[in-house]
């Protein structure tokens, strides 16, 4: 007897299908990975002292563990920040020392191994959300300092937020093999023909910064791809830029005094400011580096192969290009603070002359920017702006964007109505 396939049937089998493929593909790593890779050897728990700790609060500020781990407005470090991703919702985990919703009950080596192999107390295979493919690269001398860290600061009783993944993602028994291909798991070591700045920027950018959990795009099996490393990405919704030196996309045009100003203050004059993810990277992390780290971060980045990715600049167009009705809608809502010039009133982070954002004509971040809002406080008072939703209809935004990319990125915006429209959706669920 012939049977029709259902849809829901047809969806088993495509799942079947990848794990099928992700178990054959993992096999042919396997045999390496476990050959090569570095197994720590299990020590006792360091005593927690003073100086351990503060190197521990450092280390945690150059790893930006706050952001994934901080509610807005909730308990530091407490956990429930939700992650949207294609297959479900991830949220992260309460890292207090609150031994029975925290980690108060881990040892140094069970700290160690989450981060160097994805391995949670009891064995359970960690979701690559968290970024354990950068920190495996750390040392256990620092991973051991920001557990110090953590643990010296006020327990939160917070119990962790159950996941929602669609099956096959919610068997975290597959991350075995996904490990398999993807985890190198080695710990970073100087390469003796680069200087020590280079190498401690390396360091800073890939074991502890990871910038290349959201700059770098993913393959497939959603693994960071090798070959374009850096090269830009999009990350919910919001593009990380090219990070490499190419001209037309990355930092080609930017000196090094400015890319120092922009990790430390988070904006860069001719550039703008830092806004959504980045701005929380500027307030919780590099903000807090010393002068010589953020050196030696622009050193590691200026030696980075140049990569033509992420999202190509269109060719400058004249500003008589310029839509009126989104003029007469900026000057009305916008050049209260950033001025019809862009130098922005009263404060450099509300300058648009030159945004890296407004240069790109789909004007991805732009959008982000008009429908969310965003804020940064590096200590120098915070800097808000609000959502501009319900205040204004979706045409109206469009209008808005397209004339930000014009005036201040000199491009033809490409916005359309529907960004706002499917933006505005996918927040609301």
């Amino acid at each position: 007897m012939i049977t029709r396939a259902t849809p829901r049937g047809n969806k088993f089998r495509i799942y079947l299908s990848v794990i099928a493929l992700t178990v054959v593909i993992a096999a042919g790593f396997m045999g390496r990975r476990l050959a090569t890779r570095e197994i720590d050897s299990p020590a006792p728990d360091v005593p927690r002292t003073s100086e351990l700790v503060a190197q521990g609060a450092y280390l945690t500020r150059a790893a930006d563990c706050a952001p994934c781990h901080t509610q807005g407005g909730g308990k530091p470090f407490a956990g429930g920040v939700a992650f949207k991703l294609p297959f479900g919702t991830l949220y992260s985990t309460n890292i207090t020392a609150d031994r029975e919703t925290g980690i108060g009950q881990w040892s140094d080596d069970d700290f160690v191994r989450a981060l160097h192999r994805g391995e949670a107390k009891d064995g359970r295979n960690l979701y690559p959300a968290f970024p354990y493919t950068s920190y495996t690269k750390m040392t256990r001398d620092d991973a051991v300092a920001i557990k110090a860290y953590l643990f010296s600061l006020p327990t939160v009783h917070a119990p962790n937020t159950p996941n929602q993944l669609r099956f096959p993602f919610d068997q975290r028994w597959t991350l075995t093999f996904w490990k398999w291909m993807f985890l190198d798991e080695h710990r970073f070591r100087p390469d003796p023909n680069r200087s020590e700045s280079q190498n401690r920027g390396t360091y800073l950018s890939t074991a502890l910064g990871h910038c290349g959990e959201c700059h770098t795009p993913r393959n497939i099996l959603m693994a960071m791809s090798a070959r374009k490393t850096l090269a830009g990405a999009e990350v919910s919704g919001w593009h990380a830029f090219n990070l490499t030196s190419d001209r037309a996309s990355g930092l080609g045009e930017w000196t090094d005094a400015e890319l120092r100003q922009f990790l430390s203050v988070g904006h860069a004059e001719g550039h703008g400011p830092a806004a959504g993810p980045m701005a929380e990277v500027v307030e919780n992390s590099t903000r807090y580096l010393t002068a010589d780290d953020l050196q030696a971060m622009v050193i590691y980045l200026r030696g980075l192969p140049v990569q033509s990715g992420g999202y190509k600049l269109a060719a400058a167009a004249p500003l008589t290009s310029i839509d009126t009705r989104g003029r007469l809608l900026f000057v009305q809502a916008c050049t209260g603070c950033h001025l019809l010039d862009g130098e922005g009133r009263q404060s450099a982070w509300a300058a648009l002359r030159g945004d890296h954002s407004a240069s790109e004509s789909s004007g991805t971040n732009v959008v982000q920017v008009l429908t969310q809002g965003t804020q940064i406080d590096t200590g120098q008072g915070p800097m808000f702006m609000h959502s501009f939703t319900g205040g204004y209809s979706d045409d109206e935004l469009a209008a808005i964007g397209n004339f930000v990319i014009g005036q201040f990125g000199l491009r033809q915006g490409t916005i359309t109505p529907e960004q706002f429209r499917a933006r505005t959706a996918s927040t609301e669920h």
